[in-house]
């Protein structure tokens, strides 16, 4: 199958689902979230709720809605004037399931979307705050939905990891359906994936980043002239095309460095760099310190908190 931009970066970032809780609700309930350290995905299955955050008007959610939060606190509630319960002793000691209040009037199921530390960002960033997906956007999740009920509670083997890959796949239709919704005049690589003239070179540059691409080429992808096509990058985007290439292939030597013991000269081959010194400028460019001293820097940072994890 042909690569693709979304996919590409997703992988780049280590996006992985985690399914984190079932929630049931009855009568009168709240409860608050504190802001998540991943981006939590969260989806109604049946009954409705209130949707609360501190600097946006309430939301009522309906069976089938979708939200996703990548910042800041919030809550859900059965009123915007419920009395809230913190969402950590709700689920204490009760592992991924709770119920709050009396019956079962809603039940919702949440997961977090962990991303790479660092490159984390070139998602987090280019999204919204609070995502919400209502109506026939969500439809194409439901039947995903139905499959993650039927394996949640089904102890069979492999079910975590279904459930997983299954909420995985939930979480990139609600991209996909936060594409088809944005507005025209939005920047950013999210914006270029829904331009007819953009979303070609940003499949051609993520398939191939180590490709020695010129701006005649791409603008020759884009079917525009290379002036036309340098702008419109740019004003979608944000970068230059070219730019945007280069922080695209520091990104992935950043990853690589971050993550694996391949010899930086190798890193720098792999992604086009035809020798060490033009790779390590480029980086350095980018990142203010050369490949060898980066990767020293990040292992020692992980060690670190590795170290104060064990520690507590």
């Amino acid at each position: 199958m042909p690569s693709d931009a979304l996919s590409a970066i997703l992988n780049a970032i280590n996006a992985v689902a985690l399914c984190s809780i079932s929630l049931q609700a009855g009568g009168d309930w709240g409860i608050r979230f504190a802001a998540p350290a991943n981006i939590k995905f969260n989806v109604v299955r049946h009954g409705g709720c209130w949707l609360l955050t501190a600097d946006q008007a309430p939301v009522h959610l309906e069976a089938g809605d979708c939200f996703v939060v990548t910042n800041g606190a919030f809550d859900l509630a059965s009123a915007p004037d419920a009395t809230m319960v913190a969402a950590q002793d709700v689920f204490s000691g009760s592992g991924m399931a709770a119920q709050l209040g009396e019956g079962n009037d809603f039940a919702i199921l949440g997961g977090s979307v962990r991303l790479d530390t660092i490159d984390g960002v070139v998602l987090s960033d280019a999204l919204p705050r609070i995502l919400v997906i209502k109506g026939d956007a969500a439809a194409p999740i439901a039947w995903l939905l139905d499959q993650l009920d039927r394996e949640w509670d089904s102890g069979a083997p492999g079910a975590q990891l279904m459930c997983n890959d299954l909420l995985r796949l939930a979480f990139i239709h609600v991209l996909r359906a936060h594409l088809a919704q944005r507005a025209a005049d939005d920047t950013g690589w999210l914006s270029g994936l829904t331009d007819r003239h953009i979303a070609p070179v940003l499949q051609a540059v993520h398939a191939e980043p180590e490709r020695n691409w010129t701006l005649t080429e791409l603008s020759r992808l884009a079917g525009q002239s290379r002036s036309s096509f340098a702008a419109r990058f740019k004003q979608r985007v944000g970068l230059a095309p070219l730019d945007y290439l280069t922080r695209w292939r520091m990104r992935l030597a950043a990853g690589k460095l971050r993550r694996g013991v391949e010899p930086v000269s190798s890193i720098g081959a792999t992604l086009g760099y035809r020798s060490d010194s033009a790779f390590g400028a480029s980086f350095r460019r980018i990142y203010g310190t050369s490949p060898s001293r980066y990767r020293n820097e990040q292992k020692v940072g992980s060690s670190a908190i590795e170290a104060d994890t064990a520690g507590h």
